[in-house]
This record gives C-alpha cells, sequence and structure tokens, in this order.
C-alpha cells in the first residue's frame, strides 16, 4: 500500500527555504514514510542560519558540504552520491528531490530507471526538465501560499439556535478570508487552465467513446502520468471532481459505488 512506502527525503538547501520544510514532510506523508531525512549545504555559511533552527524540530539531518570553489555547487555532487548510495542499499522505495535547481534532472532519471518512484518539490521557477523526470512533483510557493490564505478552523461548540427575528436579518458581508476561500474555488484563466483543460478533454476523448462515461479517477491517473506537477491545488481547489465540473466542458454524472462510496464520471457535452 502507499503508506507502506519508504522514501528518501534529500533537501538542497541552497535552493529551498526553511519556510517550507512543514509542506515537504506533509506531502512526502502522503505518499509513505520518510525513512531518511537529509539537508545538503555549508553550514558555515551565515546563510544557513534560519534551517538550523529548525532541523531538530523535524529531525532532518544536516550534511556538510563545503564550497571548494567560488561558483561551483559541491552540494549537488554530495546529494546524488548519497542518493546513489540509498538507492543500493534496498533500503527505500521511492525518493522525494528538493530543489528548483535542473541539476538533479538526470539523477531523478537514474532513480526511476532503478525502480524508484520519485517525487519532486521545487518552486514555480524549476525548469521543465527536472520536473519531466520525475513521478510527481509539487510546487511548494503555491502550496505554501494556499495555507497563508487558509481560514483558521472554528472552534468545535454548537451555536445556539437563532431568533426567528434574527434569520430574517441581512447576512453580514463575508469575511476576507471567506473571499479568498471563494476565490480559490473557481479555476483561474490563465494560459496553464487552458491547456490543462484542453489535456483532460483530449483524454475523456482517447480513452471512451463518444457517448461513454469515464471515470474520475482514472483521469487523475492519466494526468499525473503524462503531467508529473499536475495537482488540483494550482489551480485553487482541494479535489479533482470539481476542478473537473468547474471546467464546464463535461456532463457529469455521480453513482453510488457497493461499498457507499460516490463514484462521478464525465463525457464530452
Amino acid at each position: 500500500m502507499p503508506a507502506d512506502r519508504r522514501f528518501a527525503v534529500l533537501i538542497d538547501a541552497d535552493n529551498v527555504s526553511d519556510k517550507y520544510i512543514k509542506i515537504i514532510l506533509d506531502e512526502v506523508s502522503n505518499q509513505g514514510v520518510a525513512t531518511y531525512k537529509r539537508i545538503y549545504g555549508n553550514w558555515t555559511s551565515p546563510g544557513m542560519a534560519s534551517w538550523k533552527n529548525v532541523l531538530l524540530d523535524y529531525s532532518v539531518t544536516p550534511i556538510q558540504q563545503y564550497s571548494y570553489t567560488t561558483g561551483k555547487n559541491a552540494t549537488d555532487s554530495a546529494m546524488i552520491i548519497d542518493a546513489m548510495d540509498i538507492l543500493y542499499s534496498g533500503k527505500v522505495e521511492g525518493f522525494c528531490l528538493v530543489s528548483s535547481d535542473s541539476d538533479f534532472t538526470r539523477l531523478a532519471t537514474r532513480l526511476r530507471e532503478g525502480g524508484m518512484t520519485v517525487i519532486g518539490m521545487g518552486e514555480k521557477k524549476t525548469p521543465k526538465p527536472f520536473i519531466a523526470a520525475c513521478n510527481l512533483f509539487r510546487y511548494l510557493d503555491v502550496l505554501a501560499s494556499q495555507a497563508e490564505e487558509a481560514p483558521a478552523p472554528a472552534p468545535e461548540e454548537k451555536p445556539a439556535p437563532a431568533p426567528e427575528k434574527e434569520k430574517e436579518q441581512p447576512k453580514p458581508a463575508k469575511s476576507r478570508s471567506g473571499r479568498k476561500k471563494a476565490a480559490r474555488e473557481e479555476p483561474r484563466e490563465d494560459p496553464e487552465l487552458t491547456a490543462m483543460r484542453a489535456a483532460i478533454k483530449a483524454i475523456v476523448a482517447e480513452q471512451s467513446d463518444e457517448d461513454d462515461w469515464l471515470g474520475v479517477s482514472m483521469i487523475g491517473n492519466l494526468l499525473v502520468k503524462r503531467y508529473p506537477d499536475f495537482d488540483v491545488r494550482n489551480f485553487g481547489f482541494s479535489k479533482l471532481t470539481p476542478f473537473v465540473q468547474s471546467l464546464g466542458i463535461f456532463e457529469v454524472r455521480t453513482e453510488q459505488g457497493k461499498d457507499n462510496t460516490r463514484q462521478t464520471y464525465v463525457r464530452i457535452k
């Protein structure tokens, strides 16, 4: 099962901010267990001070790598060597490579050739070749932005029933956090969304006949295989079905499964 897969989390401290550490480990936990948690950098550098404050809190092992030559990134070599050692140890089923640097493209490819599941994480500036070399890729800055906008959970207490006269009063205006939440439930009309709409429509057309229905879960599986960086959270949604429905190009049908789960199917209008 996915929850039992062991991952080696290798972080390039030269290219990743410490503010992403919780997001990184939370995303890995969605796929399996982080057996190795290592971070690479020159810890004698003043620029690494912010990282030092979070390593103990999240039990991440720092690996010292001196910068022997100005302008050369020795951290990359140290990560690559450790990754290959871990690969040959046979103690993991996957790797999480955290960097916005394209230098790890060949490493990701080699790990996949070795039968590993490779999750990449970085910012939107990450070069496309590195993204394409991974099984999955997550944009840390997008996830961090959504986490900041999420409203604080309401206290768990039952409100007293409102009198009838209060129910007739005008509803208060939405709070700022409420407006942000509503905005996240609407896809952004940008080139990325336009391209994804076309990609999903092509998948449905390929996998079904003109009048056939295709399961949304199958669409999700195919999207991840073809586009490693696909994530509905990039478009402001938390689940795939509402995102597909919002595209406005499909008829939608929902059925109750034998195990009481609801299955959603679509076909082109």
